[in-house]
């Protein structure tokens, strides 16, 4: 009997929260029961070495590979209808935002309304018995991939990233389901789309906790994080969303309660880092916040760490997070609209405040207890955050 044939596409896959969903994904699938072509749109980032040999890479196609490149990068490459388009895009969203006022940060959808049409067909000779259009735009593979059954993924909390929902909605409205990372997920993308309720399937991202301690055991970090610190690590990129522009402030506020060995690292990378950078300066942080930039593995600076923070302003569901949970680390994050998706605010981890003042005060009780410690690392030494069985959720939307 002849297989089910999936095919599953994404942007790239640099360091980022659903870039290693993706690849927890893939690691779980059971090729014996599915084949998998997976078509990266751009062949970078560190993530690529971590598709599984079973996976059949699509070859990149070049006029794909540079649809969320700079528009200068578009008219180096000679893909001048690609940076026309995306101008028109930008216009359109510029004009949107000037008459609708709830509307703050997303163009997705007007750029991949003005340029999908230009793409070429993907794999046209193949009817996939799935398709999966991993991150936004989605109507890449509403319009140019063959298959009997297409779904779209759910990252984000749509209630805090605004979209041009008249553009939007047509979109999400053309996929058999649309699969969400959590309950809270699913709430805030049907506060938003209330229409779409019968096509939300609830698959968490999926982490192998084995491929993440034995990740973590490939090397030591003692180089570059003392054990004689106060060390603190967040992960993820260095955007407007994960909120490190107010780490510094945060860190000052620590030393200032009499953590002088206090050392804050951040891993990543991202249009925000010029500014992190100078928000750092300002604070005089530059000898407790240390901008450590992209790392292949981050797992051993998680597991040498001796509080993961993460900060952000709002989030779906963190898969570093997660993944710190899984090597016993105290966490603490940002009381975010899905924090309590994420975390047992005193059980297996700490919800902090949102304002700086309550974020560095809850960070500095969570030093101070050591009972507190304790019980956070005990309870999740007892608790395997590994969930490879949600594959079978996808299995069942063949």
């Amino acid at each position: 009997m002849k297989k089910p044939r999936i095919f599953i596409t994404i942007h790239y896959l640099e360091l980022g929260g659903a870039e290693a969903s993706l690849i927890g994904l893939l690691q779980a699938i059971d090729y014996n029961k599915v084949d998998v072509d997976l078509f990266v749109h751009a062949h970078h980032g560190e993530l690529m070495q971590m598709i599984p040999k079973e996976v059949n890479l699509l070859p990149e196609i070049k006029k794909y590979s540079v649809v969320e490149a700079p528009i200068a990068t578009c008219v180096k490459r000679g893909f001048i209808d690609v940076a026309l388009c995306r101008v028109i895009g930008k216009i359109k969203c510029m004009l949107y935002y000037k008459t609708h006022s709830e509307v703050a940060d997303d163009d997705d959808y007007y750029l991949s309304h003005y340029t999908t049409w230009l793409l070429p067909k993907i794999n046209p000779e193949v009817e996939y018995d799935l398709a999966i259009s991993f991150l936004t735009p989605h109507k890449i593979v509403l319009d140019k991939v063959r298959a009997k059954k297409k779904v779209a993924w759910i990252h984000t909390d749509y209630q805090t990233l605004k979209v041009a929902k008249e553009l939007a909605l047509p979109v999400w409205s053309q996929y058999d389901k649309i699969i969400s990372i959590s309950k809270d997920i699913t709430i805030t993308f049907l506060n938003v789309f209330p229409s779409l309720s019968d096509k939300i399937v609830e698959v968490e991202n999926i982490l192998s906790s084995a491929f993440i301690r034995k990740r973590a055991e490939l090397y030591d970090v003692d180089g570059e994080m003392s054990s004689s610190d106060l060390n603190l690590l967040s992960v993820g990129r260095y955007c407007h969303a994960k909120n490190y522009d107010n780490v510094p402030d945060i860190a000052k506020r620590i030393v200032g309660a009499g953590y002088g060995n206090l050392k804050w690292y951040i891993i990543g990378f991202g249009g925000d880092e010029s500014l992190i950078r100078q928000k750092i300066a300002e604070a005089g942080m530059e000898d407790h916040v240390i901008m450590l930039g992209k790392k292949n593995n981050p797992y051993p600076y998680i597991k040498a760490c001796d509080i993961y923070v993460q900060p952000s302003r709002y989030e779906g569901k963190s898969i570093t997070v997660r993944e710190a949970q899984i090597l016993g680390k105290p966490v603490v994050i940002t009381n975010y609209a899905t924090a309590n998706s994420q975390i047992q605010d005193g059980v297996d981890g700490v919800i902090a405040p949102m304002d700086n003042e309550g974020c560095a005060k809850s960070i500095t009780n969570v030093i101070e207890n050591k009972e507190l410690q304790n019980n956070l690392e005990a309870y999740l030494s007892t608790h395997d955050y590994g969930n490879e069985a949600e594959v079978e959720k996808i299995y069942a939307l063949i």
